[in-house]
């Protein structure tokens, strides 16, 4: 494993709290050293990224080499943090994997066409969540060269 992306910070956007306990634990199963942070909507996505608000101190909340990223969330929706991430230049080369519940087609091309580098559905089972996250861990962070901070 490269050891620039062994060190990335993964910051995953979900309001739902079952989703993101059950995405931690996923990540102590893959036995994923990773810092992962969370944020609970697309608003408080882009308070961190841009360090506002309860992120003010940049060491903090340090840039995510990856955003794990829900679509169906509170304030504002993910395919709205999206748009707003990809077309911030500052902010558009992080890489953001579309994680949710929806299969829907029209969500899967709308965030393609935002910019989104991949699209997952969230699986029902924890031992499906597990592979996907290290299937997801292998490419983004073992196969993958992703840009510096």
């Amino acid at each position: 494993m490269n050891e620039t992306n062994k060190a990335i910070t993964i910051l995953m956007a979900d309001d739902d709290h079952d989703d993101r306990f059950m995405t931690r634990e996923a990540f102590k199963e893959a036995l994923l050293i990773n810092d992962l942070r969370f944020v609970e909507d697309g608003e408080e996505l882009l308070d961190y990224l841009r360090h506002h608000g309860k992120y003010t101190v940049a060491d903090d909340s340090p840039r995510p080499g990856l955003i794990l990223l829900d679509l169906n969330m509170p304030r504002k929706d993910g395919r709205e943090a999206l748009a707003e991430i990809k077309s911030d230049p500052e902010l558009r080369r992080i890489p953001i994997v579309i994680l949710t519940t929806s299969k829907s087609e029209e969500d899967i091309v709308r965030t393609y066409n935002l910019g989104s580098n991949s699209y997952i559905t969230k699986p029902v089972s924890f031992e499906a969540l597990v592979r996907i996250i290290k299937t997801l861990a292998n490419y983004w962070l073992e196969i993958v060269q992703l840009p510096g901070s």
